[in-house]
């Protein structure tokens, strides 16, 4: 077990919580007194941050959204802040990187030192010697990405490989050779609750990133059925825009943190039924 490992599942257990809020800021969508004030969205995601706290097991910032706006110091403060006023919680940087081992080393320096990710999302098209870079932070988490939630992960991800779908391949790749360290994870998207089911079966208690509740309408009862394990963990359940702007409002802060409780409930009722 990693020290990022270790990190998430004390997160789980003070939490009670398999959330993780997406911090995709669209500045556009704040409210206009956000949007008037110096660093908005370090101003929001602060706002957000200290709404949501005590309710998640995560916070996944996506550097796309961060790097649209040219506000990559704002990613920095974000991390940062989130590190020394609640240190409890993890912070996955979404950012997908996937390239030849010597690039793969320099993303992985940006990802764990300039901005001090706890773990960051990796795509593994280009093989495992493309990972190991991430991987050999072993105090770091490094999560795969396997299934995807979008419509068109079907084009590469279902190809038949041996007789097995693709995802299936990855699942196992990452179960039985890449996890060496202990600091291997997974994104399996909640919109395909068969195919969670599948993997969660090829690899054990590893713990499964799920993106896809909310805006994208992935079943919480589907994914907590299919993706817990026997403990009632291993999953990270990402919701982003259902929270961060369920309302457009002044009262937008409150408004997430009134989304988040609704989640973690909803995915705790669901934890019991499934334990009962």
């Amino acid at each position: 077990m990693s020290a990022f490992t270790e990190q998430l599942g004390r997160a789980w257990q003070q939490n009670d919580s398999l959330v993780c809020v997406g911090l995709d800021p669209e500045i556009e969508r704040f409210p206009e007194k956000i949007r008037a004030q110096p660093s908005p969205i370090f101003q929001f995601n602060r706002a957000i941050i200290d709404a949501t706290a005590d309710l998640v097991c995560a916070y996944k910032p996506q550097f796309a959204h961060y790097a649209a706006y040219e506000a990559e110091d704002q990613l920095e403060r974000t991390i940062e802040y989130i590190h020394r006023t609640h240190s409890g919680i993890p912070v996955i940087l979404d950012a997908k990187r996937g390239d030849i081992g010597n690039t793969a080393e320099r993303y992985a320096i940006e990802a764990f030192e300039r901005y001090g990710a706890d773990a960051v999302t990796v795509n593994p098209y280009l093989g495992g010697d493309s990972l190991e870079p991430f991987l050999r932070h072993a105090d770091r988490g490094v999560l795969i990405l396997c299934r995807t939630s979008n419509p068109g992960a079907v084009d590469l991800q279902d190809l038949p490989v041996g007789g097995r779908p693709l995802y299936q391949v990855v699942a196992e790749l990452a179960a039985r050779r890449w996890n060496s360290r202990g600091n291997c994870l997974l994104v399996v998207g909640a919109t395909y609750p068969r195919e969670l089911a599948e993997v969660r079966a090829l690899v054990g208690d590893m713990p499964l990133l799920v993106p896809g509740v909310g805006a994208q309408g992935g079943d919480v009862a589907q994914v907590v059925a299919n993706g817990c394990t026997r403990a009632g963990t291993g999953l990270i359940i990402s919701s982003s825009r259902a929270i961060l702007y369920a309302s457009a409002g002044e009262d937008f802060a409150s408004a997430a943190r009134a989304a988040t409780t609704s989640l973690r409930a909803g995915i705790n009722a669901s934890r019991r039924s499934r334990a009962a």
